[in-house]
């Protein structure tokens, strides 16, 4: 059922367990790990890259289903990539994933408020009581994005780019159907989901970012499409 554990897939998977675990002893860790917006006074700067590694601990299917597609299908990337490349693809599919969705916070925000930091300055203190009586921006500032859901559509848009013609079988599907069409159809639904409900607790303008992002760099690398 699984394919042989490539070196970084492994070393992937047990970071990700091991942050899974450590967030579930010591919760704190999400106000340092998970990303915030960029003029949050919560964010710092390695955020950028621990957000990929953590996970909401309240929802374990958050992990096993994102864990579940790397072993899955990133085992073949990474061989046709090499593992130094595959790791940097994966990290930039994530970085990506935060940039897309982070830029699309902040023009909401200028259009909302015509800045795109209107509550520069402002202390947690005061952005909890400004989010307590329903102020929209506040919880902009108050919400961080974790997950590795970003760098796994990146994965995902790899495998499809890759080995588009290779049939895979979906749990609700009777019949299989070709890599390109159902990785395909899941960026359509992520597309159709971002524009349909901006204001979901499921981030999927990181999702359509981490493959944007993992589709151009695979373009810069010059490499071939649909060759296996």
């Amino acid at each position: 059922m699984f394919p042989q554990l490539t070196p970084v897939i492994k070393n992937l998977l047990i970071i990700n367990i091991i942050f899974y675990i450590g967030s579930q002893l010591v919760p704190v860790a999400y106000d340092y790990l998970a990303v915030y917006y960029p003029d949050s006074p919560y964010f710092k700067i390695w955020q950028v890259i621990t957000h990929m590694f953590m996970h909401d601990n309240k929802d374990i299917s958050h992990i096993f289903f994102n864990m579940f597609s790397l072993v899955m299908f990133g085992p073949m990337i990474e061989q046709v990539l090499g593992s130094k490349r595959f790791l940097n693809f994966y990290l930039v599919s994530g970085i990506g994933a935060w940039f897309l969705y982070t830029a699309v916070n902040g023009i909401q925000l200028y259009n909302a408020t015509g800045s795109f930091a209107p509550l520069h300055g402002i202390s947690g203190n005061e952005l909890i009581a400004m989010a307590n009586t329903g102020n929209n921006e506040a919880l902009t500032y108050l919400i961080p994005m974790l997950g590795a859901s970003g760098a796994i559509y990146g994965v995902l848009l790899a495998f499809a780019y890759l080995f588009p013609n290779i049939p895979l079988q979906f749990l609700f599907i009777p019949v299989p159907v070709k890599a390109k069409y159902m990785i395909g159809g899941f960026i359509l639904i992520e597309i159709y989901m971002s524009l349909s409900r901006p204001g979901d607790s499921v981030a999927h303008l990181a999702h359509v970012g981490g493959a944007l992002f993992g589709y151009l760099l695979l373009k810069l690398w010059k490499i071939r499409k649909g060759i296996y």
